[in-house]
């Protein structure tokens, strides 16, 4: 995997997570957050199946 593929899906986990333990704590946009992680982890996946198809 490619280090842009490990960052974009590292950060997502990072939002997520944040955007879970906002949750807990009634912050009005800990939605918005996880909401970010998880286009950030479609972007990852993307990228990642984009790059193996690219190379067969």
């Amino acid at each position: 995997m490619s280090p842009k593929i490990i960052r974009l899906f590292t950060f997502g986990l990072f939002l997520i997570v944040f955007g879970a333990i906002l949750q807990f704590f009634d912050f009005p946009q800990a939605m918005l957050i996880l909401s970010i992680g998880g286009v950030f982890e479609l972007l990852a996946i993307l990228l990642f199946v984009w790059n193996k198809l690219r190379k067969s």
